[in-house]
């Protein structure tokens, strides 16, 4: 089963975050009952891929002004039917950073969330459940703004509610310190 990989992460997440459980739980409970989770086809919602890219110091994380959503947030995307969320995370930090040079520095969900996104064209409104990885730069911490941000800048952990409000932001800033 496609779904095995994520379920693990999620059942793993859920042993170090226990404070989390009520979104671990609805996260487990799509995944299980939508065998399409992992594509946009899939209209209710879909599984995304974010990164929470640090430069190679770690004291700053790359921030997308998100064109769409008119917000700060971390790096990430829609997993576009890849399973191995991972993967999908990396890809999608590359497609809008290009910073090439990313390694994950742990396999594990750094991350959850799963937050609405409102109607646009013919695409009605649906969630995201969202599962952030950690990456860092190895070679360049040097950026290019894709068509998909407004802007994008490196922010100072401890300075990332001065660019956002997002109770995801907010916990994994918090989550990064107490590292």
């Amino acid at each position: 089963m496609h779904r095995k990989p994520i379920v693990k992460l999620l059942t793993d997440y859920a042993l170090v975050y226990p404070e989390e459980k009520v979104v671990v739980d609805q996260y487990l409970d799509f995944v299980q009952s939508h065998e399409n989770c992992f594509s946009r086809t899939e209209l209710s919602g879909h599984v995304t891929g974010s990164a929470w890219v640090v430069n190679r110091a770690g004291t700053h994380v790359l921030l997308t002004h998100h064109r769409k959503l008119n917000i700060w947030v971390q790096l990430g995307g829609h997993a576009d039917g890849q399973a191995d969320i991972l993967l999908a995370a990396r890809r999608e930090a590359i497609e809008e950073s290009g910073i090439e040079s990313l390694i994950a520095l742990d396999d594990a969900l750094f991350n959850i969330d799963i937050h609405p996104i409102p109607e646009r064209g013919d695409e009605p409104a649906h969630l995201h459940y969202d599962a952030t990885f950690i990456f860092q730069t190895t070679v360049s911490d040097d950026f290019v703004v894709s068509e998909e941000s407004h802007a994008l800048e490196w922010v100072d952990i401890s300075h990332v509610s001065q660019k956002s409000s997002e109770a995801c932001m907010l916990r994994m800033a918090s989550k990064w310190q107490s590292r």
